[in-house]
């Protein structure tokens, strides 16, 4: 049985103490998860504006969980290059930014 399987089944089992530690695994992946899009994003020349309305949150909220731990990462990792591909919407897929005219910028 795979990790995914179990962590399916314990999150929707009878026993309590399974379940919750199964959404605890569950809630601890996708904050690092999202940790590692974030920083993906950043070093692609995402603005916080455009990473929060991906997680449909604030520019303000995605800053201040993220630019810190951007910053212990190294510098110059969070600005690597300011080229996008083609302007995509938020339902879209790929590399490009969710807006080519999101407005905003960096500034939080």
């Amino acid at each position: 049985m795979t990790d995914e399987v179990a962590l399916a089944e314990a999150a929707s089992g009878q026993d309590p103490a399974a379940g919750l530690r199964a959404a605890r695994a569950l809630r601890e992946l996708a904050e690092r998860l999202e940790a590692l899009q974030v920083q993906n994003a950043r070093e692609r020349g995402w603005s916080w504006q455009e990473i929060a309305v991906f997680l449909g949150v604030s520019k303000q909220a995605v800053h201040k969980k993220h630019s810190g731990l951007l910053a212990v990462a190294g510098p110059g990792r969070a600005r690597r290059s300011r080229r996008r591909a083609p302007a995509d919407t938020a339902g879209g897929s790929g590399g490009s930014s969710p807006r080519a005219d999101t407005a905003g910028g960096d500034h939080v």
